[in-house]
């Protein structure tokens, strides 16, 4: 059985990683950021990327990558959704990548290795693994069609593009036109690619790519999932028990400190299970079950932390100042990505042959 704690490498990822976004990271940048029309964070993207080798967490050493496995993957996400840091992660160094190692697209995966490109697979959002989306036509040697709710499409320097004669192509994102769409989470932007006779460079079959590209994203998502609850309950206690009403903490009232209790264990239980579902990609045994198990648990367990922090924060906390609000946004916007809770429900019980009657 494998062991879930976090191992002493892992702690000392998390311990630098945390300290490059303390310095980097800060939550009036990010507010900034969002009123801007550049809300990704380039220069925070290539400390990662670059200086830290995050980018190839997933990738061979023969390929320039760090050879590392899904677990490691999960430090980082956790910590970046502690921040709601405005990089394509998740994105590039995980969704984009995971389908082009099963492509085996060792030139691709060189330059996301090294930070050179930022990838983006071009499927919406809230497309679970496995299920429907949409794809490009091609015709005549090229890409056509619009593919909408593309995650992190506008920073993106390569779309990896399901089409409908069954490949996965590779499109440099200057022969594409990227039109930006109102997103709840200005973190985490989305968009309409349109492709008009876009060439694009066939890597393999898409059906299997973008299937593991995306159990790989839902798996993960779980672990940023679990970083914007574990910010959200750590925030709360420490306001709690800094406010003070009738000349006592507030965090020593009793209807607050249950639901803070209840905070914990919610936190405690999406832990365990976003922990297992990263342990289960690196070592794939039963790896579907436990993405599914993940996701089912981790977005209303981060939606519902994230809404108590906000409350418990009282009137501070309904300001636009307050990082509080990116973290609901955030947390709101993941619950449907790659698929929602109750889809992750219903494709777990037929893996388990429990199907509703």
């Amino acid at each position: 059985m494998s062991d879930l704690l976090y191992s002493e490498e892992e702690e000392a990822l998390r311990a630098a990683l945390r300290d490059l976004l303390t310095d980097h990271c800060d939550a009036a940048g990010v507010i900034a950021r969002t009123e801007s029309d550049a809300p990704h964070d380039l220069a925070l993207w290539k400390a990662l990327a670059g200086g830290m080798g995050l980018a190839g967490l997933l990738i061979p050493e023969e390929l320039d990558g760090q050879g590392a496995t899904h677990r490691e993957a999960a430090v980082v996400l956790e910590e970046l959704g502690r921040t709601v840091a405005p990089v394509p992660y998740l994105t590039s160094a995980v969704v984009a990548t995971e389908a082009a190692l099963e492509c085996g697209a060792d030139d691709l995966l060189s330059r996301l290795a090294s930070a050179t490109v930022i990838g983006a697979l071009a499927v919406a959002l809230n497309v679970p693994a496995g299920g429907a989306h949409q794809v490009a036509r091609f015709q005549d040697g090229g890409l056509h069609g619009e593919l909408s709710g593309i995650a992190d499409a506008a920073v993106a320097d390569v779309l990896l593009v399901p089409a409908d004669d069954g490949g996965l192509y590779a499109v440099d994102a200057a022969a594409v036109t990227v039109v930006p769409r109102t997103s709840l989470d200005l973190t985490r932007p989305v968009a309409t690619v349109v492709l008009d006779g876009a060439p694009g460079r066939r890597l393999g079959e898409a059906g299997p790519a973008v299937r593991r590209a995306l159990r790989a994203g839902a798996a993960l998502l779980a672990s940023e999932q679990l970083g914007l609850a574990e910010w959200s309950l750590t925030e709360t206690v420490r306001y709690l028990k800094d406010r003070k009403q009738f000349n006592r903490p507030v965090g020593g009232f009793q209807a607050l400190k249950h639901r803070l209790a209840q905070m914990w264990l919610d936190v405690a239980g999406l832990r365990a299970a976003a922990r297992n579902a990263a342990d289960a990609l690196a070592t794939g045994e039963d790896a579907d079950v436990a993405v599914t198990v993940a996701q089912a648990y981790a977005a209303p367990v981060a939606v519902r932390a994230a809404e108590e922090a906000l409350q418990l924060h009282g009137g501070i906390g309904m300001t636009w100042e307050h990082p509080v609000h990116l973290h609901l946004k955030r947390a709101k916007a993941d619950s449907i990505a790659y698929g929602t809770a109750g889809a992750h429900r219903e494709a777990l019980a037929e893996l388990v042959g429990l199907r509703a009657p």
